[in-house]
């Protein structure tokens, strides 16, 4: 029986919501759904709680606070990239039993980083200033994981830890460039259906910009799975000649 004075009574009731007793997972699943539905600015602790049927002081023993539900949001990106990973490889398999080739895998990481990327436009850009904000060590444990993933291939291509460390840097930055630019706003008014003044091309300067006028339909337009893949095969190759 539980005690009117017991202290965490009160506690244990206001985090039942929604979705029943809340746990981390749960509270960082709302967040990425009020991100997903209505973008960054509208999250707060306060909406988090309405989301969830629960009192706001109810999530801080989940997440300290806004700061802290930004680097979950980076968590759930990567929590879901390596559950889809996981996933697919389990349902790939092989008939001889043989692990897929060191770069076929990277490929396969970079398509599914892309997809989830695009799953969820409105956190990608947490992926770059996130990192600037968190030391390596205090990142959540499932960015971590990924970088000891990608680490794992590079010992299987025989790369030794300096020329890891520099693969390492450049891949997860070709990554998260490849993202953010086909993610990236160029559409000035989605309603105009003439392409020059859906792209507002009217509003940049003719004699200054002419190059950059001709080729914006283009840019546009997503450059699909083809680029990624492209790109990163020239990457490696500056890395692995001769290998």
């Amino acid at each position: 029986m539980t005690s009117r004075t017991d202290p965490d009574r009160g506690r244990r009731i206001s985090d039942r919501g929604r979705y029943g007793r809340l746990s981390r997972q749960r509270v960082l699943a709302a967040a990425l759904d009020v991100v997903d539905r209505d973008g960054l600015s509208a999250l707060s602790m306060r909406r988090l709680g309405a989301e969830l049927e629960v009192e706001a002081m109810a999530l801080y023993r989940y997440a300290a606070g806004k700061e802290a539900l930004l680097d979950g949001l980076v968590e759930a990106l990567y929590l879901e990239l390596e559950e889809n990973l996981d996933t697919s490889a389990s349902a790939a398999g092989t008939e001889t039993g043989e692990p897929v080739p060191w770069r076929d895998e990277l490929h396969r990481i970079a398509q599914e980083g892309r997809r989830v990327s695009l799953a969820h436009p409105q956190v990608v850009p947490l992926l770059a200033t996130r990192m600037l904000a968190v030391p390596m060590a205090r990142r959540p444990l499932a960015v971590l994981r990924f970088h000891e993933r990608l680490l794992a291939l590079f010992d299987r291509a025989g790369l030794d830890d300096r020329t890891a460390a520099l693969v390492l840097q450049v891949v997860t930055a070709w990554l998260l460039g490849c993202s953010l630019v086909e993610l990236r706003a160029m559409v000035d008014n989605p309603e105009e259906p003439e392409p020059a003044f859906r792209l507002g091309l009217h509003l940049m300067p003719a004699q200054e910009l002419p190059r950059l006028r001709a080729i914006a339909p283009g840019l546009a337009e997503r450059g699909g799975p083809e680029p990624l893949d492209a790109g990163l095969d020239a990457l490696l190759d500056q890395f692995t000649a001769g290998m």
